[in-house]
């Protein structure tokens, strides 16, 4: 508990300074996206591939709308704690309070988006390792033991080294589906 409360403290102490120096940390900082990307979902079993492309807006918190321009009518929102879809084909609204597994989703892909993948491989029993090279830093976290349903097996997210922004995500579930972004 007390090394806990010293690490809090120190991060703390850390933000404040690194913004009054006008150098914001990765963990202090806030991302936020408005922009065009792609996705490639596949169906690692069969081989077969969908590509999709459209709108990503993110709040840098827990606001997330992907709103398709291909297929035109698809969407994909987390609203709090409430997830609502009309993808290929299915159209649902799920509470993350009471279905673990979109819970376990919503958080992963939220962490994810804003940089806090040491959570987003907690929450998936899984180690992350880290790669820096030409301006990039590419996080690989691999599940150790997949324990909930609508966990992820494998995830590789891109981010730029300038700016901490994501701009590739490579999500893969234990189902064997694969779904890989590209944020522009």
């Amino acid at each position: 508990m007390k090394k806990r409360t010293v690490s809090i403290i120190s991060a703390a102490i850390l933000a404040f300074f690194s913004s009054l120096l006008g150098c914001p940390t990765l963990s202090a900082q806030k991302y936020m996206y408005d922009a065009e990307f792609t996705q490639v979902h596949t169906l690692k079993v069969s081989g077969r591939t969908k590509e999709m492309k459209g709108h990503i807006l993110y709040d840098g918190k827990d606001q997330l709308s992907m709103i398709y321009s291909q297929p035109q009518g698809e969407f994909f929102i987390i609203d709090g704690p409430f997830v609502r879809m009309d993808l290929h084909g299915r159209q649902a609204e799920l509470s993350a309070d009471k279905l673990p597994q979109v819970k376990l989703q919503r958080a992963t892909l939220l962490n994810c988006l804003s940089g806090n993948w040491e959570q987003a491989a907690l929450d998936n029993n899984a180690v992350a390792s880290v790669s820096e090279k030409g301006g990039l830093r590419t996080v690989s976290i691999v599940a150790e033991k997949v324990v909930a349903r609508g966990g992820y097996k494998s995830v590789v997210l891109t981010y730029r080294l300038s700016d901490g922004i994501l701009t590739r995500m490579v999500l893969e579930e234990i189902t064997g589906i694969e779904d890989t972004y590209e944020i522009k």
